[in-house]
């Protein structure tokens, strides 16, 4: 049986933003790594607790302009952010 057309058109739309996905975290973590490296080379630190408070308070409002969930993108948006803080401490041991 062969695929139905419509629903392999929005199929493919999905596989295209998946990927362009991906390939915007990569830039975003490429980014953050060099962030990282400067704050371990200055000796600052790993996060920035005002600047994450604001940047959530920033992406909840576009999430909600947008109809996203401003719950998922919270929750979404600090998933990255403890992964990016992650980073950011391995590279701050690694310079000690």
């Amino acid at each position: 049986m062969s695929e139905d057309p419509v629903l392999a058109s929005y199929r493919q739309s999905i596989d295209n933003i998946d990927a362009a996905m991906i390939h915007i975290l990569a830039e975003r973590f490429r980014i953050t790594q060099a962030v990282g490296a400067y704050k371990a080379e200055n000796k600052l630190p790993a996060s920035d607790p005002g600047r994450e408070e604001r940047q959530i308070a920033r992406l909840r409002k576009l999430a909600e302009d947008a109809k996203l969930d401003p719950e998922f993108s919270e929750k979404f948006l600090r998933f990255v952010i403890q992964e990016v803080i992650r980073h950011h401490e391995r590279a701050a041991s690694s310079t000690d």
